[in-house]
């Protein structure tokens, strides 16, 4: 119950990420600042091996059990976000409650804030019998080209 009550503030930053490990006890170390660094500087969503290799070659030595370990550490207490797809798992930093575009063209996700209409959600609920809270959209697409955009 008490990590419930952690878990309330949203996070909005790196300094919200690292206040929200101290909260729950976890140990701030040299890989996991790294790591916490790289997905708030990066914004955007990647592999292991990418956040692996990308730490490497800013000379911040990191072996690969560590990489999936933190990894797996952060999103497992919401620090950090985990998307599971059919190629791997992908990563990224947590913000307000969002949804993806994900492009079938080059496997970009890409956060986008959706707003539904208040009666579309009445309706959900009305057919589930759920209380809606909070959600997420996952959208599938291919890039459009300029012509494709302004239509």
């Amino acid at each position: 119950m008490q990590n419930e009550a952690a878990v309330a503030k949203p996070i909005r930053s790196l300094d919200d990420a690292l206040n929200q490990c101290q909260v729950l006890g976890m140990r701030l170390s040299r890989q996991r600042r790294f790591i916490l660094e790289l997905l708030w500087q990066a914004k955007e969503h990647m592999s292991a091996r990418e956040i692996y290799d990308r730490l490497n070659q800013q000379g911040k030595a990191i072996g690969h059990t560590s990489v999936y370990q933190n990894l797996e550490a952060l999103s497992s207490q919401g620090i950090i976000e985990c998307i599971e797809r059919s190629d791997g798992r992908l990563y990224g930093n947590v913000c307000d409650a969002h949804s993806h575009v994900n492009c079938l063209d080059t496997n970009q996700i890409v956060d986008v804030y959706v707003e539904l209409p208040e009666e579309l959600l009445k309706q959900i609920e009305e057919q589930t019998g759920v209380r809606i809270t909070e959600y997420k959209i996952d959208f599938y697409g291919y890039r459009m080209n300029q012509s494709q955009a302004s239509v």
